[in-house]
């Protein structure tokens, strides 16, 4: 009997030696505007085997404008992105928080995200043989960024001034009560994301990483484990220095930049933790030949692969060659076959 898509994500997590790796496509709506034929066509051959169900919120946080379109753009927590190209997100140049004894009130915390129908979710669930990846994404660094500058965010860690911990214990609170929400619900699994990496090192001190974020990232894992869920993160650049901590959180999946850090110096981590992809955006979705690809997928395939453990995830995103995204999903297939025998 074939497994379903819910099946297969499970048995990737749980290293069960599924039939073939898992599909999860992400897609930037400029990808979609620019190669909508190519786009559709990948979906039909390649179908996701991860979706993520609706809120269906009964109130919706108030934003102004649209993150994809050219301009300003204000989210749900009163930060204005400025966009100059349609398709992607903007940046904030103004920070909302210039002092934090004073701008802390500025900021809306989107408590309308709490406030999901859970029986709609869980209908949306049980229709479904797709993996459900639920919820908003915690983000807690990106979030502090985008409130307080990126180079204020960083000086302030070097001595967090008292408004500042107390706003990022509210903070904290407030992604418990999101996560512990969504877990409640029938979903397969939470997730939270963070921006860490630079196309090197880790954007700040592994020492200052552990001691302000990974305690929020412990409890994140801890309530999606005691309500029977898995839990995701993202992570863009090199974060190859923390991965030990990802694995001693007890993460079940984890989606960053293999290339970027080297798919070889991974290997010490397989069969300890999913790599929920991704396949290069920098370089080998975009400039790529399809035989460079396939030749990718094979190394992920052989450094990673540990009876289970490999998501075929990428991003169709700006640059990417609609070519280049398919063969990742054929490559893919290709390798199913030395799964389903064994070899």
């Amino acid at each position: 009997m074939t497994a379903t898509s819910r099946e297969l994500v499970f048995q990737t997590l749980n290293f069960q030696n599924p039939a073939r790796a898992p599909r999860d496509l992400w897609t930037l709506p400029l990808a979609i505007w620019t190669y909508p034929n190519e786009y559709a066509q990948i979906l039909r051959e390649f179908p996701p085997d991860v979706v993520s169900p609706n809120g269906h919120e009964r109130e919706l946080p108030r934003v102004v404008g649209d993150p994809y379109i050219k301009g300003e753009y204000t989210d749900e927590w009163g930060c204005t992105f400025v966009n100059i190209q349609a398709g992607v997100i903007g940046e904030v140049k103004d920070s909302l928080i210039k002092d934090w004894d004073q701008d802390v009130d500025k900021v809306h915390f989107p408590v309308e995200w709490l406030t999901i129908d859970p029986d709609a979710v869980n209908r949306e669930c049980a229709a479904s043989d797709k993996f459900m990846l639920g919820g908003p994404t915690p983000r807690p660094f990106e979030q502090l960024q985008f409130l307080r500058g990126t180079v204020n965010l960083y000086m302030d860690l070097m001595d967090p001034p008292k408004a500042m911990r107390t706003f990022m214990r509210r903070m904290h609170q407030f992604y418990t009560e999101l996560l512990t929400t969504w877990a409640k619900t029938d979903v397969d699994a939470v997730r939270f994301m963070d921006d860490w990496g630079s196309q090197r090192v880790l954007l700040i001190k592994p020492d200052l990483w552990r001691e302000y974020f990974k305690p929020m990232y412990v409890e994140y894992a801890q309530i999606a484990h005691s309500h029977g869920k898995k839990l995701f993160m993202h992570s863009d650049g090199h974060i190859l220095a923390i991965y030990p901590d990802l694995v001693e959180m007890g993460i079940d999946a984890v989606n960053s930049q293999l290339f970027c850090m080297g798919v070889e110096n991974l290997k010490p981590f397989a069969g300890k933790i999913t790599f929920w992809g991704e396949m290069d955006r920098q370089h080998l979705l975009v400039d790529a030949t399809p035989e460079q690809v396939n030749e990718a997928v094979r190394k992920v395939y052989g450094d990673l692969w540990r009876d289970g453990g490999c998501i075929a995830q990428c991003e169709f995103g700006a640059g990417s060659r609609p070519a280049n995204v398919r063969q990742v999903y054929a490559s893919w297939d290709q390798v199913s076959s030395h799964i389903s025998d064994g070899s």
